[in-house]
């Protein structure tokens, strides 16, 4: 392969390490009544009980990883530009960049949960619970996504979840990923840009998250901002690679003044605080309501803040003693940063209400990339669909194509073909002095945080797709 893919775009699935400031608002457009094609492609898709099947698997087993060392890659590149390495097409996973962010959707139903609680502090509660779970599915998967091209697009409609998605690759350089989703009975929409910065620290590369999400309850006239942890993989070079998720995430409704701070914790020393997230909700007069805790790849509970600190004292004093014993027999590795142990449960204080609980990946998930059941569904071609949605999709990509199919060297060419083309039709353009004009989404000021970002122009589900880029 010729290409030059950078450097933390093979771990992470980004091609830039360039931040891009700006954040995503919309109003609620296009109709949320199925066209023609949509409705027919779902008619001629296998349902159970009224409802459309998703496959559960997908058609080949992933490649062994095992038998290529990035390190083998990196030695022979000492003093070189580290941005111009290219990696292997087994460090991949057979999703778009695009597919990898519509995980956000796979917890709907506690959007739809927030929607019909009475009380804005209830609200917060399952709006906290949701961008929880937002980044849950990032537990061991790591493999890296497929950079979207310029103006490659990906679209999901969710009957039994009640909503529908359409994302956009808006910018190659910096890469910036814009998604809008909303609810096929009007009760949401949510929508945001995502352009992580990101950052090599020897054996770990960290995405400082950049891009504003947005949570629109239209039943109840309320939004919702926050921004995703910073996330890391560890071991890039050496030992077995593990995803840390860590830093403070402030959920504020910027109708009732409410905010939920949450903290994303960072393993320490002996890995005590691995997973796991702490968090207080308060009203606009600064009042705390309730602790939410638990951790992101497993579950989050809420209780009243008197009784979470009466618990905590409690645990601390058991604790101190346990800590000293753990200090005298720590030791340090130099080779590699070993996961701690996960503890598979979380301490539940008496009177939690439980707000979230991650649902088990399949059986065979670990011969599937590690796939969520809601994953493995993402780059399906249901029966009609090649008619129906755009010729951008995600679902059309050769090079993702062939690697779920299992055909790794057919993978590795197409995807190199690609880049290349890519590469020519951004020098063409350069020679013509033509700017790139996106489809779907369109730069505007997001009016609860009054920065500049990508909205949603509507149009999509018209399935009006004329003119669109030859980029496959």
């Amino acid at each position: 392969m010729n290409n030059e893919d950078e450097f933390y775009d093979a771990v992470t699935g980004l091609d830039s390490d360039e931040s891009y400031e700006g954040v995503s608002e919309v109003s609620f457009k296009d109709a949320v009544v199925f066209d023609g094609s949509s409705r027919k492609n779902n008619q001629s898709a296998p349902r159970e009980n009224g409802v459309k099947k998703h496959r559960t698997s997908l058609p080949a087993a992933m490649f062994s990883r095992s038998t290529v060392s990035i390190w083998s890659i990196l030695k022979k590149c000492i003093g070189l530009e580290l941005s111009k390495i290219t990696m292997p097409i087994a460090f991949n996973e057979p999703l778009s960049f695009l597919q990898r962010i519509t995980e956000y959707m796979e917890h709907t139903y506690l959007i739809n949960r927030a929607c019909s609680l009475p009380h804005s502090i209830e609200r917060m509660q399952a709006v906290a619970a949701f961008a929880v779970s937002a980044v849950a599915s990032q537990w061991d998967r790591t493999g890296k996504p497929f950079n979207p091209l310029l103006g490659e697009t990906y679209e999901l409609t969710r009957e039994d979840q009640g909503f529908r998605l359409v994302s956009e690759q808006v910018s190659h350089h910096p890469p910036v990923s814009a998604f809008h989703a909303e609810s096929l009975v009007g009760d949401f929409v949510f929508h945001g840009s995502i352009y992580p910065k990101l950052k090599f620290w020897g054996k770990s590369v960290e995405a400082e998250p950049k891009g504003t999400i947005t949570l629109e309850l239209l039943k109840h006239n309320e939004a919702y901002t926050w921004t995703n942890p910073y996330c890391c993989v560890h071991n890039i070079i050496l030992g077995k690679l593990w995803i840390e998720q860590y830093g403070t995430v402030e959920i504020v409704n910027h109708s009732t003044g409410d905010k939920c701070v949450l903290n994303f914790k960072p393993c320490g020393m002996f890995g005590k605080e691995l997973h796991k997230v702490e968090g207080y909700i308060q009203d606009k007069s600064k009042k705390k309501h309730c602790v939410i805790y638990g951790k992101w790849t497993e579950c989050m509970w809420s209780v009243d803040a008197q009784t979470y600190e009466a618990h905590k004292k409690s645990e601390r004093r058991g604790d101190n003693k346990k800590q000293k014993n753990e200090e005298q027999e720590g030791g340090e590795n130099d080779d590699a940063d070993d996961m701690p142990e996960v503890q598979e449960t979380v301490s539940v204080v008496p009177g939690s209400t439980l707000l979230w609980r991650i649902d088990s990946r399949p059986p065979h998930s670990a011969e599937m990339y590690n796939f969520t059941n809601f994953a493995m569904s993402l780059n399906e071609m249901e029966p009609g669909m090649e008619t129906s949605v755009s010729p951008t999709d995600c679902r059309f990509r050769p090079d993702i194509r062939a690697m779920e199919n299992g055909k790794m060297d057919e993978a590795s060419k197409e995807k190199e073909r690609l880049e290349d083309k890519q590469r020519t039709a951004r020098k063409e353009r350069a020679k013509s002095e033509e700017e790139w004009t996106t489809r779907w989404f369109q730069m505007g000021t997001n009016p609860y945080t009054s920065s500049q970002g990508w909205l949603y122009s509507g149009g999509y589900f018209n399935r009006s797709y004329q003119d669109m880029p030859d980029i496959y």
